[in-house]
């Protein structure tokens, strides 16, 4: 039995190290709410010298949001926070696309539900 628990640590503590080292990571807060509602959007960017530009999209059936923001590459911050203010109700996709210096794209998805 002890060689279970010890057995998951390990798993969850490793999973959290490549969680941790993954070069693009998106969460939204809060993920469920009710309209009209403030979404705060932070996405954790590695380091890394061809990082160029940084895309968020939050969409639904009836709302659309996009914002691109320019990285400046090793200097660029690792934590960047969109607010979105008065979001109206619906189930939301929230993606967070990386943009490396030969426009090479990567993705990462979360999602949130706003009540109406």
């Amino acid at each position: 039995m002890r060689a279970h628990v010890v057995m998951v640590a390990l798993l969850v503590s490793s999973a959290e190290i490549l969680a941790a080292n993954a070069p693009l990571s998106v969460a939204v807060s809060p993920a469920q709410s009710i309209a009209p509602t403030n979404l705060t959007i932070r996405v954790h960017v590695e380091p890394a010298a061809d990082n160029r530009a940084l895309e968020v999209v939050t969409e639904s059936g009836a709302y659309y949001r996009s914002s691109r923001i320019q990285l400046d590459g090793l200097d660029a911050p690792r934590t960047i926070v969109i607010e979105i203010r008065n979001v109206p109700g619906g189930d939301y996709e929230v993606t967070g696309t990386l943009v490396n210096s030969a426009g090479k794209k990567q993705s990462v998805r979360t999602h949130a539900s706003v009540v109406e």
